[in-house]
C-alpha cells in the first residue's frame, strides 16, 4: 500500500511538473464583463506590430522587442501560445535571458544572425541563422543573439507555447534586484 501511494504522488508530480497552460473548457476565452456573443472578429485581431517597420535604430546597441502575451492580447487567454517581434538595429544583441514558462520557436526574418544556447551541462550551442531559418530553444535555457550584419538592421519572430511565456533577463535579475554586491561577487567567483 506505501508503495502504491507513493507511486501515485510520483505521477501526480510528474504530470504537474510537465503542465503548461491550463486547457479551456470553452472554445475560448473572454475577460469578465463581455459578453461572449458580442465578439466579433475583431477580438481575434492583433495589429500593435505595425508601427515595428518604423523603428528609429540610431544609437541603439540592444535588440528592440515587442512582446505580443495575453496581457496586451486577450484573444490569447488559454491558447498557449503568444509571440514576440524583434528588431535588431547594426550589430546588436539580445542579451542573454530565459523562458521559464515556454519554449520558443525563433524564426530569422533577416540575416545573418547568430543564436546561442547554455544547456543544463553547460554546453553552448551556436547557430547562425539566415532570413527564413528556424531554430528552437528549450524551456528554461538561458539564450542570447548577436545581430552580425553592420550595413543594416533586421529582425527575429519568437512563437512561444504559452499564452505568458515570462522574460528573466541575467543582467538586470542578478544587478538590479538589490542583492547585496559583496554576495554577488562571492556567488560569481565559486563555480
Amino acid at each position: 500500500m506505501r508503495r502504491l501511494c507513493s507511486v501515485v504522488i510520483l505521477i501526480a508530480f510528474a504530470i504537474s511538473a510537465n503542465a503548461g497552460d491550463p486547457d479551456i473548457l470553452d472554445d475560448f476565452l473572454v475577460p469578465p464583463g463581455i459578453d461572449i456573443n458580442s465578439v466579433t472578429r475583431q477580438y481575434f485581431t492583433f495589429t500593435g506590430l505595425r508601427d515595428m517597420q518604423r523603428v528609429n535604430y540610431t544609437g541603439k546597441t540592444e535588440s528592440i522587442v515587442r512582446r505580443v502575451t495575453k496581457k496586451i492580447f486577450p484573444a490569447l487567454e488559454g491558447l498557449g501560445v503568444s509571440v514576440s517581434r524583434t528588431f535588431y538595429p547594426p550589430l546588436s544583441i539580445t542579451p542573454p535571458h530565459y523562458h521559464p514558462r515556454s519554449s520558443e520557436l525563433l524564426v530569422a526574418l533577416d540575416g545573418p544572425l547568430e543564436i546561442s544556447f547554455i544547456d543544463t551541462r553547460n554546453k553552448l550551442f551556436v547557430q547562425t541563422l539566415q532570413a527564413g531559418d528556424l531554430f528552437v530553444i528549450p524551456r528554461g535555457l538561458i539564450h542570447f543573439v548577436n545581430y552580425t550584419r553592420g550595413d543594416c538592421g533586421g529582425g527575429t519572430m519568437g512563437i512561444f507555447g504559452s499564452a505568458n511565456p515570462g522574460t528573466v533577463t541575467l543582467g538586470s535579475t542578478l544587478f538590479e534586484s538589490g542583492i547585496k554586491a559583496d554576495l554577488l561577487a562571492k556567488s560569481l567567483q565559486n563555480r
